[in-house]
């Protein structure tokens, strides 16, 4: 007779926790999969951006002459390290008009939705509990994650963004004969009828090339957030072990602090550089579409 396995409470409770508040109510099983649609990255993606225009806007709008409040002295140190990184890197001028705003975006958003990760675990599902929400299986907000960035879709979506402004700005200073002509001439040039010998190696590398700088941007993303979400996850088992007042209880319980804690505190350098990382190689990126090789 064949015995009957089952995962254990530790490892059902870090899986409910990867699953989303979805469309189908389950764990997408694919790396990519257009029919599914998850609710609550939509929900807290859109809602950090809107923080985010807010906060600018209300710099904005307080902006004064004379000494400068705290809120606006904050963002005005912000707007002119983004500037100096855009125009280091971006040689256009025309160009920085939009991408040094895009840049100052993305670095405040990203933050914004990072910095989720410090909330408590389970604040998602107490909070549903007390307003009677979700408490069945089958509800669809019995599954709830707060972290955007620890969703695939999210940070892909954003590096797709940059690889399609990469082909604008390659297209728009280069012009579009000449960014073809580029894809299938460079790296190796070649003359006469080695042009043509090298043309498929040219342009299978600069295929390459664009792949690679967009995944790498969305998967550096995805990976040290899930990967910090998965530690959250797992400081939180300790203080659910409580069993009573005893001595492994109580351990754990000191343990689940102490970790907690010391980790929070480091993983606020993890959220401020994967967005820094993120806007500068959005820079660099958009820098070298001006460029030839």
């Amino acid at each position: 007779m064949a015995a009957e396995s089952s995962a254990s409470p530790q490892a059902e409770y870090i899986q409910h926790h990867l699953v989303h508040y979805n469309n189908i109510g389950e764990k997408q099983t694919l790396i990519a999969d257009f029919n599914v649609i998850n609710y609550d990255t939509i929900f807290w993606s859109l809602l950090m951006g809107v923080i985010a225009l807010f906060v600018m806007w209300l710099a904005a709008r307080r902006a004064s002459a004379g000494v400068p409040g705290r809120l606006q002295s904050a963002v005005e140190m912000l707007i002119d390290m983004v500037d100096q990184q855009a125009r280091s890197i971006v040689p256009s001028e025309t160009t920085r008009k939009f991408v040094s705003p895009l840049a100052l975006t993305v670095f405040v958003w990203i933050i914004l939705m990072n910095a989720l990760d410090l909330l408590p675990v389970d604040l998602p599902h107490y909070t549903f509990h007390l307003l009677g929400i979700g408490l069945q299986v089958t509800d669809p907000l019995h599954y709830h994650r707060i972290l955007p960035t620890a969703d695939l879709n999210a940070p892909m979506g954003m590096a797709l963004g940059v690889l399609l402004l990469m082909f604008y700005y390659g297209i728009k200073i280069k012009h579009p004969l000449g960014f073809v002509k580029e894809l299938f001439t460079a790296p190796f040039h070649g003359h006469g009828i080695m042009v043509l010998v090298l043309a498929p190696a040219n342009f299978l590398l600069n295929l390459v090339e664009y792949a690679a700088k967009s995944v790498s941007l969305g998967m550096r993303l995805f990976g040290n957030m899930f990967a910090g979400e998965l530690v959250f996850m797992l400081i939180a088992l300790l203080g659910g072990a409580w069993t009573g007042w005893n001595a492994m209880s109580i351990g754990l319980g000191v343990g689940h602090i102490l970790a907690g804690s010391v980790w929070a505190l480091f993983h606020i350098l993890i959220v401020l550089l994967q967005a820094f990382i993120f806007m500068m190689l959005t820079l660099v990126y958009i820098g070298q579409a001006h460029e030839g090789h």
